[in-house]
């Protein structure tokens, strides 16, 4: 067997951005065997590589879409546009991790190894282009999920949530795995999504109670990594007991990460299947905005609000991807993109106030903005764009992507996602008017015992993630137009989507 070097190298050049991480995790895992005074090189290395990759992936858009490694990876505007809004965030949650890790006494190698690892295997996932890398990939990404849940080990509750969770998510992948069998043989033994379309048209299977069958499992195996109703019961409990910094991290990642994968799969195999996914898909994201809205209300922990907050804004996110077309997943891209800006900065804030306090209870919040204007102001300006209030970033994105949906005739999932959306504003707006109202003899202990910075802005490094977070998420809506241009020419580029 001869090695084409040439070939090897010219396929390596689309995974260049992936292939930085990984060296940065070899030269992170040596540091930490040679050096001992090391925190910041690790942290240096670590953004750094990420910066880097960002900027390859930034001139990595303009190409034309190219199959490497024998049609199994994909690298295109489309899972470019995906790649980077996986490897952004990251690069957001190492500055917003460092001063919790200090605090919680966290070893750092470790945990900055599972986070640099989770972002390598959810930018694999966005350009996989067969079942056994889509599934690899996947389990890469989940596995280090599960660690970093229950990364804390000392603490009761980290490791009570790594039990739920393993299990839970150990549980999705085998179906997941089951339905791609199935792919498998009813394609003539094809792995490569579009050889599945072809070979699927062949053999005469593609209008067979086979594929509703094979549908099913897809769907409740991407439905799990996407919270989506009924598939969200892991959810609430994870987001409450895991370190905060770790759901802040993957609250995003792993959603966009499902996002990509759903969006190439349903658009590739299933395009045509008689709109069979449609209907489960609308009626699954209409359960979810439904339920997580409705229960949204009743939370008192900040973070289990924002968990179900986020199962109803994965039905917002599935109404661009059943759109099926260019507009659809343009504006599903752009409310993305502001979403991970407004979620982080709530996340950011959350973070930051339970060092400071040791609690996330939404009633703690009362008079903060008596303790401290701008930590009080922060998570008041992401709750609000979250909730769609004008001119902030939220009110721009959700929109579109309703407009986008009712020209694609999704009339009830539309009608649905505007209803509940006015409910999710009322919660949002409760916390806003707790944190600016309450007087002074209403304000809880942890507020009265709350010690403030002496400076304007303090130098911890979460308000560094702070303060980009809310700046993109109230100031880049003024410049949708520009993004939807942007968005809708770099996935014309892409060979698979269905225009």
């Amino acid at each position: 067997m001869k090695l084409d070097f040439g070939s090897f190298f010219s396929d390596g050049s689309s995974i260049l951005p992936e292939c930085i991480l990984i060296s940065s995790l070899i030269i992170i895992l040596l540091i930490d065997l040679t050096f001992e005074k090391k925190t910041y090189w690790l942290y240096f290395i670590s953004l750094t590589s990420l910066i880097i990759s960002i900027t390859v992936l930034l001139f990595q858009l303009k190409e034309e879409p190219i199959f490497s490694f024998s049609g199994s990876f994909q690298t295109d505007g489309f899972n470019g546009i995906f790649r980077i809004s996986i490897a952004f965030p990251s690069l957001l949650c190492i500055p917003l991790s460092m001063e919790y890790m200090k605090c919680t006494k966290m070893a750092i190698t470790e945990s900055l190894i599972f986070l640099l690892t989770a972002t390598t295997g959810g930018m694999f996932l966005c350009g996989a282009n067969d079942l056994i890398i889509i599934f690899i990939t996947l389990e890469c990404l989940s596995l280090s999920f599960y660690l970093l849940s229950g990364y804390t080990k000392k603490d009761v509750r980290f490791n009570e949530v790594a039990m739920k969770y393993l299990p839970m998510g150990g549980a999705s992948s085998p179906i997941l795995a089951y339905g791609s069998s199935w792919l498998y043989g009813l394609s003539g033994g094809k792995i490569q999504l579009q050889e599945i379309l072809n070979g699927l048209i062949n053999t005469q299977m593609y209008n067979s109670t086979s594929i509703s069958i094979v549908l099913i499992f897809i769907i409740a195996g991407i439905a799990f990594k996407l919270s989506l109703v009924p598939f969200h019961q892991w959810t609430p409990d994870v987001y409450e007991g895991a370190p905060t910094s770790v759901i802040a991290f993957f609250s995003v990642t792993s959603k966009i990460a499902g996002l990509a994968l759903a969006t190439r799969i349903f658009n590739t195999v299933f395009f045509s299947s008689l709109n069979e996914w449609h209907l489960i898909l609308e009626i699954i994201a209409i359960l979810s905005m439904i339920l997580g809205n409705s229960i949204a209300i009743t939370q008192t922990s900040m973070k289990c609000m924002l968990a179900y907050s986020l199962i109803s804004q994965i039905g917002y996110f599935m109404i661009g991807v059943i759109a099926g077309d260019s507009n659809g997943y343009a504006s599903m891209i752009t409310h993305m993109l502001f979403y991970i800006l407004m979620n982080l900065g709530t996340f950011a804030c959350i973070t930051l106030f339970g060092l400071r306090t040791g609690t996330d209870n939404i009633r703690d919040y009362a008079g903060s903005y008596k303790k401290d204007l701008l930590l009080a102001s922060f998570p008041a300006l992401s709750l609000l764009s979250l909730g769609g209030i004008p001119p902030l970033a939220g009110f721009f994105g959700k929109p579109y992507l309703s407009w986008c949906g009712w020209k694609a005739g999704l009339y009830l999932s539309v009608s649905v996602g505007l209803f509940t959306s006015v409910i999710s504003i009322y919660y949002y707006l409760r916390i806003v008017k707790l944190i600016v109202t309450k007087e002074n003899e209403e304000t809880t202990s942890y507020i009265r015992k709350y010690k403030t910075s002496n400076y304007l802005v303090s130098k911890s490094p979460i308000e560094f993630s702070i303060i980009i977070c809310v700046i993109g998420s109230t100031s880049s809506g003024i410049v949708i137009n520009p993004v939807i241009a942007i968005v809708e020419k770099t996935i014309s580029l892409s060979s698979f989507i269905n225009n």
